[in-house]
């Protein structure tokens, strides 16, 4: 039996198949800059046993061709390095560009549980920064395992006289490559600059989709906000495709210092051997003086720190992975019919997750052996205390929880028996804390129904009596709402929102505590609306303001998590019961 740990190393190293071929190839380039890099002393060191030793003229008939040897040599190190810089990374980019969506899919699938027990700033902690260090661990350490171990192992640290000339034309070489290298670095700027705002992008998406989770679930539109987050996260990937190609000129440019510096050690130190200046042990002692071997060591300590860094990274990224959400479609589950749109509650018991005890002792229940029947297209009142079960009740009819016990169902079927997909298409939520995204009115209506006409999206905003007021901007539905709608009154939101149910056409209608918040004049015009929207719908309204319920059919009065009374407006005066209370307290004073 695999340990966890063994078990999440497997699902991390999983990630590297798509890109084994850029793995593979990566891997050639690391050992190709480790040999090249083990290759330079032993030249050194049979150049100055060998041809350095025969003469002055075969020294100097020799040279140019040792120089283009070199030349060769080192622009295969440029090209190998440029690969490992530029394309290395873009393989880790990419791997993290499928644990982001993974990540953010997953959280498309939990239910309302999961979101009330974990805060967003956490989720996108995990989205994010979590991620970008898996991608820099996927990269380099590989990469500083193989070049660093071979580099250690093979070289060999000899001390080194100094020689004044070579080092004074080492300086000017070096003083050349540091001048392109800052330029370089200067013009990585922007590059650095557009990715950060491709991230905050990104970010801004994401806590946008996440704040509006149960707008998202309402309308089922899992799949839109998939589609709206992949183009910005593509768009930040294509930004750092970018910032490891300008990354991989720059490697490449340090690669090309460090070859040019052993150039100029050969070619000039050769020459001073033939003016008898510098002798071959000389040279060869100065080449090693600058051969790696301490920058390897340093390195793979770092790779210690960068990959503790990706495994605790990766820990939280596979705990969400790991989490199986708590509603979830049946194997056999079918699409929902709904013919008439009856509705019933049968003996519903349910109590949050976070609620439910280990000992086995439960405490009491939110919905209590809850039994309601609702018959189709009628307008049912749910009123009570606050805490009492309504919102709750309202809540698992589109399984945003699902019972503990007894049953929903829909026209004879159960709620659990079907696609939440169909189910919640057929069902039209309005709240009180109403919900738009940071876009235009057009498409905050469309949202609706994603795929609508503008001539349906305009009708939809006429039915719900905000059309008028649309059309009279200087931009139309082509105006910004803000974050969060912050552009438009409550009631405006509140129609925004019912145009978006009225294009979603559902069979079935809650609202909940929709104009709760709405000063008389918006309420009047909201109530309006929301009378058109519930014609000819199975309706639940909840409720505090009695006033918005005049027009109901029915009316239940739930305490405790139990329908305690049930009538008409007239009945349950009569009854003289909880109903009666809140209404005197209301309107009697």
């Amino acid at each position: 039996m695999q340990k966890p740990q063994q078990t999440m190393f497997r699902r991390f190293l999983a990630y590297y198949r798509p890109q084994m071929h850029l793995f593979a190839a990566d891997t050639v380039a690391a050992l190709a800059i480790a040999a090249i890099d083990l290759s330079f002393p032993v030249i050194l060191r049979s150049l100055a046993n060998g041809l350095f030793t025969q003469g002055s003229t075969a020294i100097l008939q020799a040279l140019p061709l040792i120089g283009l040897g070199l030349i060769a040599l080192f622009t295969l190190r440029f090209i190998c390095r440029y690969f490992v810089s530029a394309w290395g990374h873009i393989m880790g980019a990419r791997m993290e560009s499928r644990m982001r969506e993974d990540l953010f899919d997953q959280y498309e699938r939990m239910c309302f549980g999961y979101f009330d027990q974990h805060n967003s700033g956490d989720m996108m902690s995990r989205v994010v920064n979590d991620l970008f260090d898996i991608c820099e661990a996927a990269h380099h350490v590989p990469e500083w395992v193989i070049t660093c171990g071979i580099e250690i192992v093979g070289a060999i640290v000899i001390l080194m006289t100094i020689s004044a000339p070579l080092a004074l034309a080492m300086l000017v070489v070096t003083v050349v490559f540091v001048i392109i290298m800052v330029r370089q670095n200067f013009s990585m700027r922007a590059t650095f600059a557009d990715n950060r705002c491709k991230i905050a992008e990104v970010n801004s998406q994401l806590q946008d989709s996440l704040s509006g989770m149960r707008v998202v679930k309402s309308f089922a539109n899992e799949e839109t906000e998939r589609a709206k987050f992949r183009h910005s996260n593509d768009r930040y990937l294509d930004s750092k495709v970018a910032q490891y190609f300008a990354m991989g000129t720059y490697q490449g440019t340090c690669a090309v210092l460090t070859g040019s510096l052993f150039t100029v050690v050969v070619i000039f130190g050769g020459w001073l051997i033939a003016q008898g200046r510098m002798s071959a042990i000389d040279l060869g002692t100065f080449a090693l003086y600058i051969s790696l071997f301490s920058t390897p060591i340093e390195t793979l300590v770092n790779s210690t720190e960068t990959y503790q860094k990706a495994i605790a990274g990766f820990e939280r990224v596979d705990e969400v992975l790991r989490t199986a959400p708590d509603v979830q479609d049946r194997p056999d589950a079918r699409e929902l019919v709904v013919t008439r749109g009856g509705i019933e509650y049968r003996d519903v018991c349910f109590s949050y997750p976070d609620e439910r005890a280990d000992d086995g002792v439960e405490p009491r229940p939110v919905i209590d052996h809850l039994s309601l029947s609702i018959a189709p297209g009628e307008t049912l009142a749910l009123v009570g205390p606050s805490g009492g079960g309504k919102s709750t009740t309202c809540s698992l009819l589109p399984r945003f929880y699902d019972v503990v016990s007894g049953s929903i169902q829909i026209d004879g079927q159960d709620v659990r028996t079907v696609t939440q997909k169909s189910l919640r298409q057929a069902i039209g939520l309005v709240q009180q804390d109403v919900y738009l995204f940071d876009g235009t009115l057009r498409e905050n209506i469309a949202y609706g129904r994603p795929g609508a006409t503008d001539e349906e999206m305009r009708e939809a905003a006429r039915r719900a009596n905000i059309a008028e007021f649309i059309e009279g901007l200087p931009e139309g539905y082509d105006t910004v709402v803000g974050e969060r709608g912050s552009r438009l009154s409550g009631g405006q939101k509140q129609r925004v929102a019912i145009a978006r149910v009225f294009l979603k056409d559902p069979k079935i209608l809650i609202l909940d505590e929709a104009t709760s918040a709405l000063d008389n004049e918006s309420e009047e015009a909201v109530q309006r609306a929301l009378a058109e929207l519930a014609r000819d719908r199975t309706t639940i309204i909840i409720a505090h303001r009695l006033s918005t319920i005049k027009n109901a059919d029915d009316i239940a009065t739930v305490e405790r998590g139990r329908v305690v009374e049930r009538g008409s407006h007239e009945e349950l005066l009569a009854r003289n019961g909880t109903y009666a209370r809140y209404y005197r307290m209301q309107f009697e004073g």
